[in-house]
């Protein structure tokens, strides 16, 4: 071969190389935002992972709302019913029950552990006859829909690890969400709107912190991070068009700018190149999509009636709501609320009746409006927080007053929809509400069944990073099967 062949075979193998990196990275680009158009509907992307947009098997839950109540309110009060605490009111917490147990450094040194009973009375609701709070009048009309699991518990005894333990599967920051982990798995069914989208709420000021950590994508490419939608002429950040900047100017504006994006890719080969691209189209399309999708005004008078009269506030629990529904109709496939509010270490009777006020009435609502809209039938809905309360009083305790500190080893959640047995309570307590005495559910066997029933296994939904594969439920979790309905 003479040096005229080499070079130009050296010329021919750069630009080879450089042509398929750029089709390659156009491919890319096209899954992340049209997943269906690269692999098509049904067909698989890897033996591991479920192809996007296709889980392992045949889900029984399509879309998930999640509402989560920050700050872990008390199940002592709302849901499990402990007449022995009425009995013993007062009396030290038997040290058999708390075995040593730990305890946070809020009640650590309290010299005394006297038992509380809930100040609110409670009665049987539904064809299950379940025990419900009359702080919870709407929810109880609708215990015939409900599953509570009695039983979950938590290593987590502080509210930041414990959150984060719920929503990522590990109590330090930087694994990816549970929604970003049902983005990453499932992909999106509607190309306009993100598959995981956060709405925020709040009860009372002063309660515990958010993080942007609890809806990150961790270690998963960006383009599936929870996206948060805020109360306001404004609900996404720098999603509208800057002064001067018409849609066509902007058109034309991210056609170029893919064009820069595709070059820097042939140099560096990085995929986040193509999840920012990917972002950007989505931004687009979303300047129609969130507009059109956030208004409420043509909503009847009765569904705002059902909701109650905060749905008509923007930022509110109830008008989030409202939203999630909207959300769901457009198959949004994750919708995360937060509502603070519910760290209640004193004052509790008094601040628990405000807090449940603002989140009954809208909680039960949503429940009845997916139901009449056909839409429970593959939407599973969420209640609960990142752990429990104590039996025992923290501080002083009288008739009318006294707080519960935090309590991870036993507490209460509810689901209603699809996949799910209706009317059935799994788990039960100790006489004191202290300790799982039956069909325990550890914080990784309840992801592990939401993943179930969304149609994908746990074990085989992962993402190799730093050297190793990671899964939402880490090493651990089972399916609950006599949750499944």
């Amino acid at each position: 071969m003479d040096i005229q062949d080499e070079i130009h075979d050296q010329l021919s193998r750069r630009t080879f190389l450089g042509q398929t990196s750029a089709g390659l990275g156009t491919i890319a680009l096209a899954s992340l935002l049209n997943p269906a158009n690269l692999f098509g509907k049904g067909s698989s992307a890897s033996d591991e992972n479920p192809a996007v947009g296709k889980p392992h098997f045949p889900p029984k839950v399509k879309r998930v709302i999640y509402l989560f109540q920050s700050g872990a309110p008390s199940q002592l009060e709302l849901f499990d019913y402990k007449p022995k605490l009425e009995a013993m009111w007062g009396q030290d917490l038997p040290e058999s029950v708390r075995n040593g147990q730990r305890l946070t450094g809020m009640s650590a040194g309290q010299s005394r552990f006297p038992l509380a009973a809930s100040k609110y009375a409670f009665a049987q609701y539904g064809p299950s006859r379940m025990w419900m709070s009359e702080l919870l009048p709407h929810t109880s009309r609708i215990a015939g829909d409900l599953t509570f699991v009695r039983s979950l518990h938590t290593e987590a005894i502080n509210h930041d690890p414990a959150v984060t333990f719920f929503q990522t599967g590990s109590q330090q920051a930087g694994r990816p969400s549970f929604g970003s982990w049902i983005s990453y798995g499932l992909g999106s069914d509607n190309q306009n709107l993100p598959a995981f989208v956060v709405l925020l709420s709040k009860g009372r000021d002063g309660d515990q912190p958010l993080y942007a950590k609890l809806w990150s994508n961790g270690f998963l490419p960006s383009v599936h991070q929870g996206v948060v939608f805020r109360s306001g002429p404004d609900p996404v950040y720098y999603l509208n068009n800057p002064p001067g900047v018409d849609k066509t100017s902007r058109r034309r504006m991210l056609d170029y700018l893919t064009k820069l994006h595709q070059e820097q890719y042939k140099q560096v080969l990085d995929p986040e190149i193509n999840s920012r691209m990917a972002q950007y189209e989505m931004a687009y399309r979303m300047q129609t999509s969130v507009p059109e999708t956030l208004d409420i005004a043509k909503e009847p008078d009765y569904i705002f009636d059902m909701y109650g009269p905060e749905s008509r506030k923007p930022g509110t629990f109830a008008a989030n709501c409202l939203l999630a529904r909207k959300l769901i109709e457009k198959d949004v496939k994750f919708v995360q609320l937060y509502h603070q509010g519910w760290d209640q270490h004193g004052n509790l009777p008094n601040d628990i009746k405000i807090q449940t006020k603002s989140v009954d009435q809208p909680s039960a609502a949503l429940i009845r409006d997916l139901k009449q809209r056909g839409l429970l039938d593959d939407t599973l809905v969420i209640w609960g927080g990142e752990f429990g309360r104590g039996a025992y009083s923290q501080g002083k305790l009288t008739r009318d007053n006294y707080g519960r500190d935090h309590h991870p080893r036993a507490f209460t959640v509810w689901m209603a929809g699809a996949g799910v047995k209706k009317g059935m309570v799994y788990g039960e307590t100790d006489d004191f509400g202290y300790n799982v005495i039956k069909d325990p559910v550890h914080v990784h066997d309840f992801q592990a069944t939401i993943l179930h029933l969304l149609g994908v296994d746990h074990e085989k939904l992962t993402f190799k990073s730093q050297g190793r594969r990671y899964r939402l439920t880490d090493v651990h979790g089972k399916v609950i099967k006599p949750l499944l309905a």
